[in-house]
């Protein structure tokens, strides 16, 4: 039990530590823009929001642009006062030299609260939408069957789930208003520069390569090797993660040592990609700040020389000189929007993939209803079937029987014979390739999956639980159950005295995966969640195989009262908890090789008594026939 537990944490190390690796994938951006146009409908969707945003943005660009020639009035008309220039002493402020101040300040206030407002209704609805989108891949996800997720990773599921959702949300909800309000003042700023100087916008113009070259040089080296200390740090963080979930198997083997070492060289390979990172963008903002600082002052030159002759003023000049401080910074923000949209784009792209998947069962348009009450008789007709992973291998070969209601079938066989993937069937979870798996008569192709798995309480090998109370875990077979009833089902499975034992008893919190119990107290908790569903079906797949001689012995007690009025398919490995089935089913090689009570199967021979003499020896040979 130990080792199967220990292998469990190697196996969740393992698929974290993918789902790292496979994150960078996450990372990477579209080639065009388009995948975008697929969130249009959810962003129509709250018309209300789109609107009050955009009126936002209009008012916040128009202000953004106001602001310099607010500032101008200031220079001119308050520095050099109303009396120089005719424009001032038109204005109504006349040469209160405070008004002017004011009137600029409330500019700037006005231009504040507006940009809050942008933001607000922006950032709501990029979060609303995001979470439209959230909500519906899940729900496609949670309709699609185990053959789907047979043929993918569920951990690139997830990181689409959630990752991608991210990338989105930050371009909605955020970039694509930067965007918007960046070209518009640019465009608006490169408008305002030529009409108030045609000279300084020229000279500005003429050197606006030199200074956005290095800028979409130098960013796209930073943003690759950016990519590249995120790469390295989810090696680390991968090896950490297995490490840690594989403790007691590391330190067992007393590899200590060398998962130092490795863990250490995944570190200092993350440290030199970020130094030779920060060393690019030093150089880069060096670069940049020389460019930009030597090319503005060179226009400032250009401009004294200009308001000295008198052909412009000072409060133009100034005016001029945050025009071309919008458009220069505008080109840049640009620049790193950009790649932003690129990569929310190849995240739609891929949500939009997760939306469009179909189906790996055909659910009928009219499903045919099952009879009630449901009788629990379960068909096999010449059932073929091979998984989706590897069709060339099939796992059942023309099986043909039968269970009448109310009886109690096991299914036995070596490992890799078939038996979990009857179960499989009986639950549709895959349609056979050829051949028929019948409830009560009826094709299960023919009925709705949810109504048909509404009939059926399964127990499976792992006893998967859920993150949550005891209680919450029993009762996730039945959501409207009773605290008494919960219980009874506890007690029914023999859980009842070591929940009781728990710090809070039934209103104790489980880890993930119910990790603080033992392997045998989260199968009783699954065994009471299948009592306590009580349907007409019951399949359980090796029950009791996590379970102690006395538990198990209780369990059996308790399973035969329950499975007197149902239909019961069992897998086991135990035969010792099969010996009294109605008729036993030996499978090999996905065949049935044998059918027949335990005493039938043992004077046959062949392989159920090969697997009855390694369990029980000598004394599973009916006393008539030894004597």
């Amino acid at each position: 039990m130990a080792d199967r537990e220990q292998q469990a944490d190697i196996d969740r190390g393992s698929s974290f530590a993918s789902e790292l690796a496979r994150d960078r994938e996450h990372r990477e951006k579209a080639r065009t823009a388009k995948p975008l146009r697929k969130l249009v409908p959810f962003i129509l969707r709250y018309p209300g929001l789109l609107a009050a945003f955009i009126v936002f943005l209009a008012l916040a660009a128009l202000l953004t642009l106001t602001l310099p020639a607010a500032f101008r009035l200031v220079v001119d008309c308050g520095f050099g006062g109303a009396e120089s220039s005719p424009a001032c002493s038109s204005l109504p402020i006349g040469d209160d030299l405070s008004a002017y101040f004011i009137a600029g300040i409330a500019v700037a206030f006005a231009l504040g609260v507006v940009s809050a407002l942008r933001y607000y209704f922006i950032s709501r609805l990029g979060e609303r939408v995001v979470a439209d989108l959230r909500t519906r891949v899940y729900s496609h996800l949670l309709g699609l069957s185990p053959g789907f997720y047979a043929q993918v990773r569920t951990g690139e599921v997830l990181s689409r789930l959630t990752t991608d959702t991210t990338l989105i949300q930050t371009v909605v909800g955020s970039s694509i208003s930067v965007a918007i309000r960046t070209l518009v003042t640019t465009l608006g700023a490169l408008v305002l520069m030529v009409i108030v100087s045609w000279k300084l916008a020229l000279l500005v113009l003429l050197g606006a390569p030199v200074v956005i070259g290095p800028i979409m040089l130098f960013g796209r080296r930073v943003q690759r090797l950016s990519r590249s200390s995120q790469d390295r740090l989810a090696d680390a963080s991968a090896r950490a993660s297995e490490t840690l979930r594989a403790i007691e198997t590391v330190q067992a083997f007393t590899r200590e040592d060398e998962e130092r070492r490795r863990f250490s060289e995944a570190v200092e390979a993350t440290f030199n990609v970020a130094l030779r990172r920060i060393r690019v963008r030093a150089f880069m903002t060096a670069t940049i700040f020389s460019v930009i600082l030597s090319g503005l002052i060179g226009v400032l030159w250009f401009g004294a020389v200009q308001v000295q002759s008198g052909a412009i003023s000072p409060g133009s000049m100034a005016q001029f000189v945050m025009y071309a401080f919008i458009a220069v910074s505008g080109v840049g923000l640009l620049t790193e929007t950009y790649a932003e949209i690129m990569r929310a784009a190849g995240a739609t792209e891929r949500l939009m993939e997760l939306l469009s998947s179909k189906d790996t069962l055909p659910v009928a348009r009219s499903p045919q209803p099952l009879k009630t009450p449901v009788e629990g008789r379960i068909g096999f007709e010449e059932v073929r079937f091979a998984y989706p992973t590897r069709p060339e291998i099939e796992a059942l070969a023309g099986v043909s029987f039968r269970v009448e209601p109310g009886e109690t079938v096991a299914l036995v066989g070596r490992s890799g014979a078939g038996k979990s993937t009857i179960l499989q069937l009986i639950l549709r979870f895959y349609d056979p390739a050829s051949g028929r798996v019948t409830l009560d008569g009826n094709d299960l192709r023919d009925l709705d999956p949810k109504a048909l798995r509404s009939q059926l309480s399964v127990v499976q090998q792992n006893a998967p639980l859920f993150s949550g109370t005891v209680a919450e875990n029993i009762r996730f077979a039945r959501p409207d159950a009773t605290d008494a009833e919960v219980r009874a089902a506890a007690k029914a499975a023999n859980a009842h005295s070591f929940i009781e034992a728990l710090p809070q008893g039934y209103d104790t919190m489980l880890g993930e995966d119910g990790s603080t119990l033992s392997g045998g107290q989260r199968q009783r908790i699954a065994i009471a969640r299948a009592i306590l569903r009580d349907t007409p079906v019951l399949l359980l797949d090796e029950a009791t195989s996590a379970l102690d001689s006395e538990s198990e012995a209780a369990i059996k007690a308790a399973l035969a009262s329950i499975t007197a009025s149902k239909t019961t398919v069992v897998i086991a490995h135990r035969l010792s908890t099969v010996m009294n089935a109605n008729k036993i089913i030996v499978l090999d090689q996905g065949k049935v090789i044998a059918t027949g009570t335990h005493d039938q199967l043992i004077k046959e021979g062949g392989i159920y008594a090969q697997l009855a003499e390694l369990q029980f020896g000598a004394s599973v040979v009916p006393e008539t026939e030894s004597a």
